[in-house]
């Protein structure tokens, strides 16, 4: 009897050793685990940092040409995912949705200055190659694909909810929804910014414009979301950006 108790003992205490053997493994195995998704959570915001800088540096580009626009899109893009957040948009948590409020214009880089800065009305034919800088744009990002879902805003964003917009006529829910977004926060921005032709409105001003155009122009949920954010919020950021 105690020969055998000793036995068991004996045996406990390798199946211990080796307990505690195997604890030691599978914390080594969590500190690796713990540190390789450290080292790829650093890298992908690094990787995130790189492509945002990038896209920053193609948007000031294209604001360069034009003194009159300048920081349009920083603000767009600030007002645009303000509303998106509103509408408790999924697509905020995806920086795509700010690569391509940030590049909605870059197909204008193709836009001869005789029609872009021209004072005047375009002509018809000036009119259809000013028209065509949604779709350059969207052929200008395709195939990158940290930008493949800001080909969307590119393509779309003068698209109207009525159908009458460019370049494919899109109507209603065929229009994808961040340029549908997009399209409240472009209006905004254009009508309380100065122009060489008028002065900018104040934003209570602008903002009546734009609630009148809700089913015709713009998305009538998407004017609900902008209706529900203050003046004050949209103030607020034009002062921060400048």
């Amino acid at each position: 009897m105690v020969q055998e108790l000793e036995r068991l003992r004996a045996a406990l205490r390798v199946r211990e050793h080796e307990a505690a053997a195997k604890g030691r493994q599978l914390e080594r195995y969590a500190a690796d685990l713990r540190e390789t998704f450290k080292r790829e959570r650093d890298q992908a915001q690094e990787l995130r940092r790189s492509y945002t800088a990038t896209v920053r540096a193609l948007s000031n580009a294209v604001e360069a040409r034009d003194a009159y626009t300048g920081k349009h899109a920083e603000r767009v893009t600030a007002y645009g995912m303000e509303i998106a957040r509103t509408l408790g948009l999924r697509l905020t948590e995806m920086p795509e949705l700010e690569f391509g409020f940030l590049l909605h214009d870059i197909g204008k880089v193709a836009i001869p200055d005789a029609i872009l800065y021209k004072p005047g009305p375009l002509t018809e034919s000036e009119r259809a190659l000013m028209s065509q800088h949604p779709v350059i744009g969207a052929q200008m990002v395709h195939g990158i694909d940290f930008l493949s879902s800001a080909v969307e805003v590119v393509r779309s964003h003068h698209e109207r909810w009525d159908g009458a917009g460019y370049p494919d006529g899109l109507a209603g829910e065929q229009i994808p929804l961040s340029a549908r977004v997009f399209a409240v926060a472009d209006v905004l921005d254009a009508l309380t910014s100065d122009r060489p032709y008028r002065h900018a409105s104040r934003m209570p001003v602008a903002r009546e414009m734009i609630l009148s155009e809700s089913g015709s122009q713009f998305d009538p949920a998407v004017i609900g979301a902008y209706a529900s954010i203050g003046d004050r919020t949209f103030e607020r950021i034009a002062a921060d950006i400048g």
